[in-house]
């Protein structure tokens, strides 16, 4: 029983309206959902992605008017967004400077040409060069050119207290590999890899005890999700959980995919999402993300939900 890689990740925004210019103007991805929180319905849930919103494309925000993130350990600390060669990591150094943002330079790490750079809120992100492997859905309204355009997202960076007791839960109970080591910003940085691998398939974790535990906020990260590929091995899952003594939310249908939550042992919130049945379940792939879609059990309640969210464009 395998994850096959990253899902989605979802992160903090406190300003949707910004976050939208910002993902889908600057950086050309599709909003591909304009749906809400399902356990907070005052809060917009924004799916980005690629121009088919194939899972492990979805960079996604809920709208949470909250605090600036507390940067610190105990958190997801950096978020990979996949491009292909080094000539789009040049058009993004131009590009991202350009618009004035927080940019830093073209550099190797763990062999990959990476460009780090940050949205307006701070949220961490960093483009990395995935030499063009594996299939790539443009979408074609995009204002950035379809060789250039982000591919899907990975590796995600962790930053932990303990790294024995994240690196027991990655290797015995999700059942990642441990595959290698390498040297980042002073500190070893421990590469987890699922299924194929590859940078859309990795968790990069080092262990740093001496800074304050972060404190979740707007530019901050809520949770990552990991692939399962159907229904079958999402109840696997579940199983396992549970057969582990691995506290959880239990079976969750979120109607464009099932999810499972738990805890890993620092207390950074991870996801098993079945690849499935995906956003053009209740609206056609040409027009997806242009309204605002409710699950069923949300519909009948669309009028007050409708009216307590603020215009985002």
């Amino acid at each position: 029983m395998q994850l096959g890689g990253i899902h989605h990740l979802t992160a903090i925004s406190a300003k949707p309206r910004e976050n939208l210019a910002f993902y889908t103007g600057l950086l050309g991805m599709r909003l591909v959902k304009k749906t809400v929180n399902q356990d907070d319905v005052s809060a917009y849930h924004l799916f980005y992605a690629d121009g088919k919103a194939n899972p492990g494309t979805d960079l996604t925000f809920f709208d949470f008017p909250a605090a600036p993130e507390r940067r610190g350990t105990n958190s997801i600390s950096r978020t990979g967004l996949r491009v292909a060669g080094e000539k789009s990591l040049g058009f993004w150094r131009d590009r991202l400077k350009k618009a004035g943002g927080v940019t830093g330079d073209i550099i190797e790490v763990d062999g990959r040409l990476t460009l780090p750079f940050e949205d307006g809120e701070g949220q961490r992100l960093v483009m990395v060069d995935d030499g063009g492997k594996g299939a790539a859905s443009p979408w074609e309204r995009s204002p950035v050119p379809s060789e250039h355009q982000i591919r899907g997202l990975g590796p995600i960076v962790l930053t932990v207290q303990e790294l024995s007791r994240t690196a027991f839960v990655l290797t015995e109970v999700m059942n990642m590999r441990r595959v290698r080591e390498y040297a980042a910003h002073g500190a070893q940085v421990h590469v987890f890899a699922m299924g194929e691998g590859g940078p859309a398939a990795e968790l990069h974790v080092l262990e740093d005890k001496n800074v304050q535990v972060a404190r979740q906020g707007a530019g901050g990260v809520h949770h990552v999700a990991f692939r399962t590929p159907d229904e079958t091995q999402y109840h696997a899952w579940a199983q396992r959980l549970n057969e582990l003594r691995v506290p959880n939310s239990g079976e969750i249908d979120r109607f464009y995919f099932r999810s499972l939550y738990f805890r890993e042992p620092n207390g950074i919130l991870f996801e098993i999402a079945t690849d499935g049945p995906g956003f053009a379940t209740d609206e056609p792939m040409e027009t997806l993300g242009e309204k605002l879609a409710l699950p069923p059990f949300l519909e009948p309640r669309r009028a007050a939900i409708e009216a307590g969210l603020k215009p985002i464009g």
